[in-house]
């Protein structure tokens, strides 16, 4: 049986080169072992334009918008469907600027400050560590804290520590907690030790940020790392792939947990282009800067390989989508753009990225969660729409922390004068109740595709499904017409035996469930 598998893959590879036949699949449920973290599906939140200020949170006397505790409550409503499981904040490079201090307390006590990073804004830190924990169990999402590398000290980072996870009575530090309302420890597990420390968190060599993470993270709760905290590095930029080599080689096992990576889809960095006005090739150039994930996940990860052959450290991509330039009219500090169906196909692609690397890649963030780059939600005073992006997150969370079912995909090219990049893109997993769930992109931008599925180890009678579509790449949801893109049920998917024949829609999302 095993022989029969290998001889089916090998032809299939063959005629798939020989381009006799294409959009071909085959998902070998047999072989399947690992398991598709839910944290892949995390978020992303910094103290940057109204993502937290007039997104998440607008205050306590709000009387306009219903909140609880200042937090909108049709945010949380949205959040909670989207089964969102992790939570990354304070930033960004927010994070090495940010003094948790500032933020706890009585709220008409707490020393404001300058956001030096995002437009030299004031903040009266109003939202602060009680806040943002107390929001995340609402949410049922895991918070991630980024500790502040950059300017702060490791007695700072340690006192956060204790702040949050210890329990009452134990130091001064839960006891300060205990004062301003909060008896019992929050869960905190994961920690993120400085962001972009090559960058705005202190323009360091992979090197010296080395030392500089050994000396935090010993002054944690117990470096020996048997206290449940859960130890992020700050990654590399992109290909950087000598800023993961020196971590992997320098920092103790027993010190952290995974290294962080960055990757955003920017046409190019000193003419971003527009969110909603752009031409075909804008949108081409984009997809090969998000497909260029599956190339840094590769390559990061074999440098990771080297020295934990186990894998048991992981890979959080803790930040990743894409940036245009700002809205028009809009402040250019805010980083405010809309969202289309061009990032609905940049989530669903890079999504199935990371499922189909689920052995390293355990948690990944998109940025940002709210009115900040790729957001999966707008707010305008008491309005609040959904993006594209948010339904294909919605969509694909029937994934989170199912068994990933390997799959070979040979696809056809979408072209584009002379250059090509694959028209489909796909993953499959199998959820606890044994229902068989396969997320397939067609990021072509004017051809339908036919895919041919072969399904091996899968036994279904039925397949249904949800497609995310629109007339044209450049369509999104306004204020004015919330509701122009949102799933709707998909019929065309035929199953026959273990033979499934799925054709798509240009520049689609489609989700099937077998059963």
């Amino acid at each position: 049986m095993k022989n029969m598998r290998i001889l089916i893959l090998v032809l299939f590879l063959f005629v798939a080169e020989a381009g006799i036949s294409q959009n071909k699949i085959i998902i070998d449920a047999v072989t399947a072992k690992d398991t598709i973290n839910k944290n892949i599906y995390g978020h992303f939140a910094e103290h940057l334009g109204h993502c937290i200020y007039g997104g998440f949170y607008v205050g306590d006397n709000n009387k306009k918008i219903p909140n609880k505790d200042g937090v909108r409550l049709d945010v949380i409503d949205a959040l909670k469907k989207l089964k969102i499981p992790a939570l990354r904040w304070p930033g960004g490079c927010f994070a090495d600027t940010y003094h948790w201090k500032d933020g706890i307390g009585l709220k008409s006590e707490r020393p404001s400050m300058l956001n030096i990073w995002w437009g030299n804004v004031k903040e009266d830190n109003s939202f602060g560590t009680n806040e943002f924990l107390n929001m995340c169990e609402v949410l049922g999402a895991e918070p991630y804290l980024s500790g502040n590398v950059g300017s702060g000290t490791p007695q700072e980072l340690a006192d956060w520590i204790k702040y949050t996870t210890h329990p009452n009575g134990s130091s001064p530090m839960p006891e300060l907690r205990a004062k301003y309302g909060r008896p019992n420890p929050w869960k905190v597990k994961f920690w993120g030790l400085g962001n972009e420390a090559w960058g705005c968190g202190g323009n360091m060599t992979a090197e010296y940020y080395a030392h500089v993470y050994r000396q935090y993270a010993t002054f944690m709760t117990d470096w020996n790392n048997s206290d449940g905290i859960y130890r992020i590095a700050s990654g590399a930029s992109g290909d950087d792939y000598h800023w993961t080599e020196v971590l992997m080689k320098e920092l103790p096992p027993k010190m952290f947990d995974a290294l962080g990576l960055h990757h955003y889809s920017v046409i190019d960095w000193s003419k971003k282009g527009s969110s909603t006005e752009f031409s075909e090739r804008e949108y081409f150039t984009t997809m090969q800067r998000a497909l260029f994930m599956e190339e840094l996940v590769t390559k990061h990860s074999a440098i990771m390989d080297k020295y934990d052959p186990k894998k048991t450290k992981a890979l959080a991509v803790d930040e990743w989508g894409g940036w245009y330039d700002v809205v028009q009219g809009t402040n250019g500090a805010f980083l405010f753009q809309q969202n289309t169906m061009r990032d609905a196909m940049i989530a669903g692609a890079t999504l199935n990225i990371f499922n189909n690397h689920c052995d390293r890649v355990k948690m990944a963030n998109l940025a940002q969660i709210i009115n900040v780059l790729q957001a999966v939600i707008l707010t305008d005073n008491e309005k609040m729409i959904l993006t594209p992006t948010y339904h294909v997150m919605e969509m694909y969370n029937v994934h989170q922390d199912a068994l990933m079912l390997p799959l070979t995909l040979a696809s056809n090219k979408y072209i584009l004068g002379k250059d090509m990049l694959d028209a489909v893109s796909a993953s499959a997993s199998r959820d606890k109740n044994g229902a068989v769930h396969i997320s397939l992109v067609n990021i072509d931008a004017k051809n339908e595709q036919e895919v041919k599925i072969d399904l091996q180890g899968v036994t279904a009678k039925s397949v249904t499904g949800r497609i995310l579509k629109s007339a044209t790449l450049q369509d999104h949801n306004s204020f004015d017409n919330p509701a122009k893109i949102k799933p709707v049920a998909f019929t065309n998917a035929s199953l026959n035996g273990n033979n499934l024949v799925v054709k798509l829609p240009p520049f689609s999302v489609v989700i099937l469930e077998l059963k």
